[in-house]
């Protein structure tokens, strides 16, 4: 359908940026598991890195994966979350997404 012109300046108008949202709205979580091969300074760099963690943070994060034998990582959506999985997962860490199930 073509504009009418109905008075309007078409100059009042303002761009205004709509950002879809892709995913579902689901919750998920990444979940790293520990393993016997990866430091824990390659961890914290990693998390550091692909989750934009506080050292003090990755830190923390590290030692529960180390100690509870995985821990959750980052929580979102799925279309956030898929592409720090993946990057983890490639530079060696065991890493999966859950849906957080709500009440």
């Amino acid at each position: 359908m073509a504009p009418t012109n109905s008075g309007v300046q078409f100059d009042e108008f303002e761009d205004v940026l709509v950002e879809d949202d892709i995913s579902t709205g689901e919750r998920s979580q990444i979940i790293v598991y520990n393993d016997d091969y990866n430091t824990f300074d390659w961890v914290i760099q990693c998390f550091m890195e692909v989750c934009n963690h506080s050292h003090e943070q990755a830190e923390q994060l590290s030692i529960l994966v180390h100690f509870k034998g995985k821990a959750s990582v980052k929580t979102g959506t799925m279309s956030v979350l898929k592409p720090m999985k993946d990057a983890l997962v490639e530079r060696g860490l065991s890493a999966v997404i859950e849906t957080l199930v709500e009440d």
